[in-house]
């Protein structure tokens, strides 16, 4: 090989290697523009949707004073996750009668697959009591 192919081959490397770095800094260039507009319309739609989920969470622990809620407020007790309440019929009375889960949903969410297998749980009447008792070694105050 003479001298200039060996020249002209590394002009045209240095010359794929410029292009390639030129194409690079102009891609990213107009990947930093675009996300300049795009921002404000992705800050938007996340604000929107916190918004709604937490005014889901809020309308969840406040179900229990609107209208049409069949149960009375001082029975409830928020859980949050997986289930959005228990209800202890009777606990007002001191005669606990019936223990009432209840989701609340709004608009047209669904149940999550997690909430759809703790419907099917309880509806099967997998649902029993346990105790737990803390050992004494743990809650005694040792005497000096």
């Amino acid at each position: 090989m003479d001298i200039i192919t060996i020249i002209l081959i590394i002009a045209f490397l240095i010359g794929l290697v410029i292009a390639y770095w030129v194409g690079h800094k102009a891609g990213a260039f107009k990947k930093d523009k675009w996300w300049e507009a795009e921002l404000p319309s992705h800050r938007k739609d996340a604000i929107m949707k916190s918004r709604a989920v937490l005014g889901g969470q809020f309308s969840e622990q406040l179900a229990p004073y609107l209208p049409d809620f069949k149960h009375l407020p001082t029975e409830c007790r928020f859980v949050g996750k997986p289930i959005d309440l228990v209800v202890f019929k009777g606990m007002d009375e001191k005669d606990i009668n019936e223990v009432v889960f209840v989701e609340v949903k709004s608009g047209k969410s669904k149940l999550s697959p997690v909430e759809k297998k703790l419907k099917e749980t309880i509806e099967k009447k997998r649902v029993r009591w346990e105790e737990y008792r803390i050992p004494e070694e743990i809650t005694r105050k040792d005497e000096e």
